[in-house]
């Protein structure tokens, strides 16, 4: 597996479970100038949520979230405000990171940090 079928396998995994959890995503890998967020969805209580996914194929070097570092928060900040501006969303926010550990292929766990972070 390579490292971009190993994101896009997480990716895929995170949004099974956020619509379990009644989530409705509504835009995968989201560009905005030199930013990405890899989900953008409506959370079942009414906020909009932007999620960065992190998937790692091992557990060697920390969890996946730890790479979610205080410049990669700040691109996503404002990659999320190029997203508001478009639909013109002036209400309720989070920033949420999803971390996938696989193992051969297989989902070994997955951690839902909600409100995860939030940009100064």
């Amino acid at each position: 597996m390579t490292h971009l079928d190993i994101g896009k396998q997480g990716e895929l995994l995170a949004c099974e479970h956020l619509e379990k959890k009644g989530y409705r995503i509504v835009a995968q890998n989201f560009r905005s100038g030199k930013g990405e967020i890899d989900l953008i969805a409506w959370a079942p209580e009414g906020a909009l949520v932007f999620i960065e996914v992190k998937t790692r194929a091992l557990d060697n070097f920390g969890g996946p979230e730890e790479a979610v570092d205080r410049k990669k928060q700040d691109m996503i900040a404002r990659t999320a405000g190029s997203y508001m501006e478009q639909i013109g969303h002036e209400g309720e926010i989070r920033f949420d990171i999803i971390s996938v550990l696989l193992h051969n292929g297989q989902l070994k766990n997955l951690r839902h940090a909600e409100d995860a972070f939030f940009p100064m």
